[in-house]
């Protein structure tokens, strides 16, 4: 089994309703960016894709696109995948970045999740979008063409892009793994409930959760609390504040990140360094790539409990 096709059986292993375990899915992706960008945000495109109906296939390969795999200004300074601008009805952070014109209002997220997720409500919402849902979640094509027509992106040939960035890496096959269906109309999905220390807890849960840098994590929902979280995940008092390296009894934040697992002592391979954006702290860097804050400080040789100034390239490995 290729180390790739492992790590997709693994990320996938704590779907249930909207989360499922791959067991017949390979993909061969056409360089190693589009392999570090699919091991990062194949299952949140999936989990997407069973919320909204919007393909996953269709959410990776412009999330490829319009973010350079996760490498563009936009992407790292702002978590902005989906090239999103401000717009009127905006009224969250924002960051200002040459596009069409000089200087254009853009959108800036918290952390990567809450693109993807915005980008699903901004496409639901959308009025010159609502015809796409009408379409078949598969047909990735429709999709594609439907998204050049409505003037999602200025480029003529946006769609031809889009339908080659997918047939190119076999992005498609998420679409199944989405809608829980193979192309010889058998099931490649195994419906799991997640485990954590061998303990099964409810489906309801069990959708919930995915995994970064082999770390099982969850984001915080509205009326989310420390009990209600630690009833539903099996976790014992005092875990999930030191698993996320908080003060006990922290206020959570709908949006962020919680690990239910210890995070490691390093980031995942392909991700070597980060560049820090103005504001952020050693903290939200270690929760964004699941390592212990601990570990970032020895990494780059850091005094416990220091800031890093924005623009400086922080060791990840």
């Amino acid at each position: 089994m290729s180390r790739y096709l492992f790590f997709l059986l693994a990320v996938m292993t704590l779907f249930s309703c909207r989360s499922a375990r791959v067991s017949n899915v390979s993909v061969t992706p056409e360089n190693e960016v589009v392999r570090l960008y699919l091991e990062q945000y194949a299952a949140l495109a999936v989990s997407e894709m069973r919320r909204t109906g919007i393909p996953a296939s269709i959410k990776l390969a412009q999330g490829m696109i319009e973010s350079d795999h996760g490498r563009s200004r936009l992407a790292t300074q702002a978590n902005n995948h989906f090239g999103i601008k401000c717009h009127s009805s905006w009224t969250g952070p924002m960051v200002y970045h040459d596009d069409d014109e000089t200087d254009e209002c853009f959108r800036s997220y918290r952390n990567a999740e809450q693109s993807f997720i915005d980008h699903s409500d901004f496409l639901l919402n959308g009025s010159r979008y609502s015809s796409l849902f009408d379409l078949r979640p598969t047909d990735y094509r429709g999709w594609a063409r439907g998204l050049s027509r409505a003037g999602y992106a200025t480029n003529p040939a946006y769609a031809d892009m889009l339908i080659r960035k997918i047939e190119n890496n076999n992005l498609q096959l998420y679409d199944r793994v989405g809608t829980g269906s193979s192309a010889g109309g058998r099931t490649n999905v195994r419906e799991r409930p997640a485990t954590l220390r061998g303990s099964r807890f409810g489906a309801e849960a069990a959708a919930r959760v995915m995994v970064r840098n082999r770390v099982n994590y969850i984001i915080v929902a509205e009326g989310d609390s420390y009990e209600t979280l630690r009833r539903d995940f099996n976790l014992r008092s005092g875990e999930i504040e030191r698993y996320n390296e908080r003060p006990v009894d922290e206020l959570l934040v709908p949006g962020n990140i919680l690990y239910l697992q210890p995070k490691r002592k390093r980031a995942e391979v392909g991700y070597r360094h980060h560049t820090v954006r103005e504001g952020e702290t050693m903290h939200e860097i270690s929760q964004h790539y699941a390592i212990r804050v601990e570990e970032l400080y020895k990494l780059n040789f850091m005094e416990k409990g220091s800031e890093p100034e924005p623009g400086r390239q922080i060791l990840l490995r």
